[in-house]
């Protein structure tokens, strides 16, 4: 049998997942690369509890490089290219041929979609802007704090709802909570509308019962970082202390020129195997656009990108074993909710249910709690 060469592109949990699955799955004849522009790999479930100071860089990272004691062949540089028709890729100035490929770029953030929100907000939607916030809750003292979805789509639905009761938690904790607004700004109707209205209430109404500002179909249109003023499409303004904020989304460029991606700039895909339209080339992730049954799209979040990616791995595995892959992708998710005290909410459930997403949301409780400690703790020993 002819050596085949599968390419992994982008270092984040699908990307992780997939070159570990592969790896393990295909005899030693057979290449897997890993690429990405980091050196290291940073557990983003956890960026709210390093703005919590419960967790520092270091204890959340990973070096991509240890995967190469596993026979992973991992490439730190920039995709400049992907070209489809040759089945290459450029990595800097190198070219990579492939047989296989595997798209698990994810998005990226924008801040500068929206005029003024570079020089205004602070995020916790990647390392150093967690690590940054942490450092200025520090010196907060009073004050109005603003969370706002700069736009949709954006990846991990409940962080920022999240953050609203890390924050409630952490003012109280310190005694200054009667001097601080928390508000919460989104475009949604309802928090994680794609897990239905029930569920939606039931976050806005744990927003309501910690005294946190909801305030919905807010669509951001600029921000005045003198003023310290957010203006929104409707009209709408709102003065801020502190600004939080979850960035605007979109894929990165490599991907929209590749191709690849539909006019969204998202990945049109599969469903069920996350197959293109090109031969031999998958996308896993944030990267994709994944229609649901309800005409709403797929969230964008690591636990759909881990089980993509576990689906990809094992047909592209078949495949190359001269057999024919026949697993699929099943839309089911779950996703913890951190609300301060030692305890979390836990949602999960179908999303490729007809005809809506039949999810269900318990109750914060410790169990929990330990439940996401457990999870971080051992996705980082599976994985690396």
């Amino acid at each position: 049998m002819a050596s085949k060469t599968v390419l992994v592109l982008g270092g984040g949990i699908g990307g992780i997942v997939a070159a570990r699955r592969l790896r393990s799955k295909l005899s030693s004849e057979h290449r897997v690369v890993l690429v990405d522009r980091s050196a290291n790999y940073a557990f983003a479930p956890s960026f709210p509890w390093l703005v919590m100071g419960w967790r520092s860089p270091q204890q959340i990272s990973r070096p991509l490089a240890s995967l190469r004691k596993r026979g992973i062949e991992v490439i730190t540089g920039e995709v400049a290219r992907i070209d489809l028709a040759s089945r290459v890729v450029a990595v800097d100035s190198k070219e990579v041929p492939y047989d296989h490929l595997v798209v698990s770029l994810g998005a990226e953030l924008a801040p500068a979609a929206v005029p003024g929100l570079p020089e205004a907000a602070h995020t916790f939607y990647d390392l150093q802007g967690a690590e940054s916030l942490r450092k200025v809750l520090e010196g907060f003292g009073s004050g109005s704090v603003a969370i706002v979805i700069a736009k949709l789509p954006f990846t991990c639905p409940a962080a920022p709802y999240e953050g609203a009761f890390l924050l409630d938690y952490l003012f109280r904790k310190k005694g200054t909570r009667s001097k601080i607004d928390i508000q919460v700004f989104t475009p949604e109707t309802l928090p994680m509308p794609v897990a239905g209205p029930v569920i939606g209430g039931a976050l806005k109404g744990m927003l309501v019962g910690r005294a946190i500002g909801f305030n919905p179909n807010a669509v951001l249109s600029s921000v005045d970082a003198g003023e310290r003023k957010m203006v929104f499409e409707d009209g709408r303004t709102a003065q801020f202390d502190l600004l939080i904020a979850v960035p605007p989304h979109e894929s990165p460029r490599v991907v929209r020129e590749s191709g690849l991606a539909a006019e969204s700039g998202w990945v049109p895909v599969d469903s069920r195997t996350l197959a293109t339209q090109h031969e031999g080339v998958y996308a896993v992730g944030d990267v994709t656009a994944v229609k649901l049954p309800s005409g709403l799209m797929l969230p964008k979040a690591g636990v759909f990108a881990h089980g993509q990616a576990e689906v990809v791995a094992e047909n592209i595995a078949a495949e190359i074993g001269g057999g024919r892959g026949g697993r699929q992708f099943d839309g089911d998710g779950s996703c913890f909710i951190e609300t301060g005290y030692g305890k979390a909410a836990y949602g999960s459930g179908r999303f490729y249910a007809e005809p809506t997403p039949a999810v269900k949301l318990h109750e914060p409780g410790r169990r929990w709690h330990w439940g996401r400690r457990l999870f971080e703790w051992s996705w980082l020993r599976r994985w690396f």
